[in-house]
């Protein structure tokens, strides 16, 4: 798995990628720690991570795009596959280098900790926590660009349905609070039999999976064990996905 971790990792630098994503997050964190912080005079960060959210919805698919998905368009997929290691170790290396360069990127919040400690008293306990929260949201979505690219040899493709999954994580509160969870829907309805469907289940199935709600618990100070093991579960879920892919391309 190192071998396979160094390789990607390096790739990331000798191609655009790695300095396009770092730019531009770099970017939209300053951004955000100006609007924020500087121009309302407060050391509370709770909005820059708040809005980072989006930000990583956006580009992490960026990030994952080409990690199977150039593999199969060099035709090097089948050199990479009877290689003497695990598909595990496969996945999970280029899975770890996409990680390693995400978390870089997160590095400089805490930079702009250090600028704000300076002008007055920090929370560090808060801003662990936030760098902890968009930290296991970045390691659940890389695992679902992960499997998209695994998926498609077209880069593009591989970006384009990694944001549209990932956005439709992002609206699933939306969707939630558009439903009347006080109401009912009718399926069956034929004679004395009745068959009702309450709308509560959905909106609870909906808060259950959702990942902005438990991002945002975190960043309001809101700390639940339960929060890190979603997030985990997710990664490990769909790289599991991922390696149950390339099993069956190699067999075929």
């Amino acid at each position: 798995m190192g071998a396979i971790f160094r390789r990607e990792f390096g790739a990331f630098f000798t191609s655009s990628i790695a300095y396009i994503f770092l730019g531009v997050f770099w970017l939209f964190s300053g951004y955000f720690f100006y609007a924020y912080c500087l121009y309302n005079g407060t050391t509370d960060m709770s909005g820059v991570f708040q809005n980072m959210f989006l930000i990583c919805v956006i580009l992490i698919p960026i990030l994952t795009m080409r990690l199977f998905s150039e593999e199969k368009k060099q035709k090097t997929e089948q050199g990479l596959l009877t290689a003497p290691v695990s598909l595990g170790a496969i996945v999970f290396g280029k899975y770890f280098a996409a990680l390693m360069l995400y978390t870089i990127a997160l590095l400089m919040p805490f930079v702009y900790a250090l600028i704000l400690s300076s002008f007055g008293v920090v929370e560090w306990g808060i801003v662990f926590a936030n760098f902890l929260a968009l930290f296991l949201l970045g390691a659940a979505f890389i695992a679902v660009g992960t499997l998209v690219s695994s998926l498609t040899e077209n880069q593009i493709a591989a970006a384009v349905v990694s944001f549209v999954l990932l956005m439709m994580l992002y609206m699933v509160d939306v969707i939630g609070n558009l439903i009347d969870s006080t109401k009912t829907l009718t399926l069956l309805h034929i004679g004395s039999l009745k068959l009702v469907f309450k709308l509560k289940w959905i909106t609870d199935f909906l808060s259950t999976i959702s990942f902005y709600r438990k991002y945002y618990a975190i960043t309001c100070g809101l700390f639940n064990v339960s929060t890190v093991v979603f997030y985990i579960s997710v990664a490990v879920l769909f790289n599991y996905f991922t390696i149950r892919v390339f099993e069956r391309r190699r067999w075929s």
